[in-house]
């Protein structure tokens, strides 16, 4: 007769002892990514939405105006935006084709979204934008944000520094 061939319970205890402390020590990495990958997402989605804006102007021959907006009707006035961005045509009206929301990703509650400007207006025929830059801030600070910054054609950026090429800061 064979003997049965298995674990014992002490290699078993052993083994999840080590996969426990493997766990642990992956578990930081793995939050790093997912602040990393909500920033991406954030970023992404503001440069989408500053895309959609600029084809917009260009194809309707209006100025459009993107902005933060709290009552999704009209642009908040503030420099921080979210949780919802407004894209609408700059000298009012309500052209349902026109008018956009914009809703930042969701899981995203961590992270904040600055700008040195209330709003970004994008004219229709000569290559002309707000300049402006967008900071993406989460809870690891400055260290860790990123900007989108908007030249005067409308085309975007990403960077880790300001536009003039110094650290960038969270408020």
């Amino acid at each position: 007769m064979h003997g049965h061939s298995g674990f014992t319970l002490l290699e078993m205890m052993i083994v999840v002892a080590l996969l426990a402390i493997a766990a642990m020590l992956a578990a930081p990495a793995f939050g790093e990514l997912l602040r990393d990958t909500r920033r991406a997402a954030t970023i992404n989605t503001l440069a989408h939405a500053l895309h959609s804006a600029r084809t917009a102007a260009a194809t309707s021959g209006r100025a459009i105006r993107l902005c933060g907006t709290r009552d999704e009707r009209s642009c908040s006035g503030e420099f921080s935006w979210g949780p919802v961005l407004l894209q609408r045509p700059a000298g009012g009206g309500d052209d349902p084709a026109l008018i956009r929301l914009v809703p930042l990703p969701a899981g995203s509650g961590a992270q904040s979204v600055h700008a040195n400007r209330a709003w970004i207006e994008i004219a229709p025929l000569a290559p002309a934008a707000t300049t402006a830059t967008l900071t993406v801030c989460d809870v690891r600070g400055a260290a860790a944000a990123r900007a989108l910054i908007v030249s005067r054609t409308g085309r975007s950026r990403i960077s880790a520094r300001s536009a003039s090429g110094t650290p960038l800061s969270c408020p």
